[in-house]
């Protein structure tokens, strides 16, 4: 039941307050985030595209399809009618980023911090346009949360990007709680924390071939080292610290010595 059609009669403030809401959120979806989708063919040219919405939707939409419902100013009124092929309603909130993972997984995020993956294959060979909620994950992580004072636990921070590296089975999700989380896609687990920012993160990159990671926040760009060697630096850092302490000592017993060597000789 539309607004227009609310009888005072039987008066429901539920349904007015929901239908207004939809209403609204219907003017002002934002699309956040589109990716080309693998083609399973020989053909390189991708036929589908995928958004992800201000309403937490996952839509795939034909590219072949849609041209044929034309295009041009006398058809343009035709643009504000494409269907998606597929539509699953895949995060409560905003959804704000999407990936492939490996040419066979769907992977998005969003704002109540998951990161989930989808089948496409499943997709593709789906008989039903619209699949709603009856498509379930295949893959469902969330973020974790920081404990405070008295075991109190923060708020799961929002998922703002991920990169994917399929080379070494991660998984990278910028978050709203300043890190960067590296998740193990076969254990499912974080495996690894990036840290360097004091606010929120909105965008991430993952180079496979240097086996680099770069985040962002919204004051500066944040390179990150080789993830093999961040251990490894930390390792070195410490050692480097114990040194100069070491030596420090060193020189100041070796001063005490010479003092006491001095007035002993004047004695």
């Amino acid at each position: 039941m539309g607004v227009g059609q609310m009888d005072c009669r039987n008066w429901d403030e539920d349904l007015y307050r929901d239908a207004i809401l939809q209403e609204r959120e219907t003017v002002a979806r934002t699309v956040f985030r589109t990716a080309f989708a693998p083609n399973p063919s020989p053909n390189p040219n991708s036929d589908h595209i995928v958004a992800v919405s201000s309403d937490g939707a996952i839509a795939s939409y034909s590219i072949s399809s849609c041209l044929e419902l034309g295009c041009g100013i006398s058809r343009a009124q035709n643009w504000l009618v494409a269907e998606p092929q597929f539509l699953v309603q895949g995060h409560d909130g905003p959804a704000y980023d999407v990936k492939f993972y490996d040419d066979s997984l769907l992977l998005s995020c969003g704002d109540d911090g998951r990161i989930r993956g989808w089948n496409w294959k499943e997709i593709l060979d789906s008989d039903v346009s619209m699949q709603g909620d009856k498509m379930k994950p295949v893959l469902d992580l969330v973020n974790p949360q920081h404990k405070g004072p008295w075991g109190a636990l923060s708020p799961i921070p929002e998922n703002n990007a991920i990169a994917v590296d399929s080379q070494n089975g991660s998984i990278y999700a910028a978050a709203g709680d300043s890190c960067a989380y590296c998740w193990d896609m076969e254990k499912g687990v974080v495996k690894m924390v990036l840290k360097g920012h004091s606010d929120y993160l909105h965008c991430i990159v993952s180079c496979s071939l240097s086996n680099q990671v770069r985040f962002s926040s919204v004051l500066l760009l944040t390179p990150i080292e080789h993830c093999e060697n961040l251990m490894l630096n930390y390792t070195r850092l410490v050692l480097d610290v114990i040194l100069s302490v070491s030596c420090f000592f060193l020189i100041f017993s070796i001063l005490i010595l010479s003092i006491q060597f001095k007035m002993t000789f004047s004695c």
